[in-house]
C-alpha cells in the first residue's frame, strides 16, 4: 500500500507520516514551495523524509505569496507575537493554501496509485483555520469520490487526518510514541537560526513540548514562560 504524505517540516505533518508509515503504508512524500517567509522548513522537511525512511519526496513551487493575503507569504503584513488569540482567524492563514496542496496530492495520489492521503492538519489549537476542520475534510473526501478516473473505479484515494481533534500535547505525545525526530522538525513561523518562541507556532509548541516533559526541546522563551 501507498499512501502521499504532506510534508510541511512541522511536527504535526511529520507526526502524520509516522502514522501513516505505522499503518503500514509506503509513504511518498509532498512538500511546497508557496513563498513562504522562509526555506528553513523545507530543509526540515528533507530531513525528515530522510530520518523517516521516506524514499519519493517532492518539493513543487506553488507561488501563492503572488496575491499575498497572509503574514506568511507577505512581509508586509507582521507575524503575530502578542499571544494566542481564540476568537479571530488569524493573518497566519494562507488563502486557499489547504484546497491548492491536497489537490495537488490527490494528483500524484492518482498518478502513483497511491490508496491514502495522510494530512497533519489539526482543527483543536487551530479553530479559526476553515481549512483545518473536520468538515473541511469531509467535504474533500466527496470531491476526491467524484473527480477523478481512480475515483470512477472505485480506487478513490482516502484522506486521513489522524491529528485533527488531537491537542497539541496529544500530538507530541504521539510523536513521542512513534519515535518522530521532533527536534529535526521547525514549526516557527520566522526563518533565523533559532525559534522565536513568540509567534503562535512557537508558542503552541512550546507548551506542549514542556507539558510533555520535553522542556530541552523548547525555546529559551518557552521555558521561561511555560515551565512551574
Amino acid at each position: 500500500m501507498r499512501a502521499v504524505v504532506l510534508l510541511s517540516g512541522g511536527i504535526d505533518s511529520a507526526t502524520a507520516a509516522a502514522q501513516a508509515i505505522a499503518d503500514g503504508y509506503e509513504p511518498i512524500g509532498l512538500s511546497f514551495r508557496y513563498g513562504q517567509r522562509h526555506e528553513r522548513e523545507l530543509r526540515a522537511a528533507r530531513n525528515i523524509a530522510k530520518e523517516l525512511g521516506i524514499k519519493e519526496h517532492y518539493i513543487l513551487d506553488v507561488r501563492l505569496h503572488q496575491w499575498g493575503g497572509s503574514a506568511l507569504t507577505d512581509e508586509n503584513i507582521a507575524i503575530p507575537v502578542d499571544g494566542l488569540q481564540t476568537d479571530t482567524i488569524p493573518t497566519t492563514y494562507v488563502p486557499g493554501r489547504n484546497t491548492v496542496f491536497i489537490a495537488i496530492a490527490m494528483s500524484l495520489a492518482e498518478a502513483k496509485s497511491a490508496e491514502a492521503i495522510y494530512l497533519g492538519i489539526n482543527a483543536v489549537d487551530y479553530s479559526g483555520y476553515p481549512d483545518c476542520r473536520p468538515e473541511y475534510l469531509e467535504a474533500f473526501q466527496n470531491l476526491a469520490n467524484l473527480s477523478s478516473k481512480a475515483a470512477l473505479e472505485g480506487k478513490a484515494p482516502k484522506l486521513l487526518a489522524p491529528l485533527v481533534m488531537d491537542s497539541k500535547l496529544d500530538i507530541i505525545k504521539r510523536a513521542i510514541k512513534l519515535n518522530v525526530p521532533i527536534a529535526l522538525t521547525w514549526s516557527c513561523y520566522q526563518g533565523d537560526a533559532e525559534p522565536c518562541g513568540v509567534c503562535d507556532s512557537c508558542r503552541i509548541r512550546d507548551r506542549a513540548l514542556i507539558e510533555a516533559g520535553l522542556p530541552e526541546l523548547a525555546t529559551a522563551v518557552g521555558r521561561s514562560i511555560y515551565q512551574p
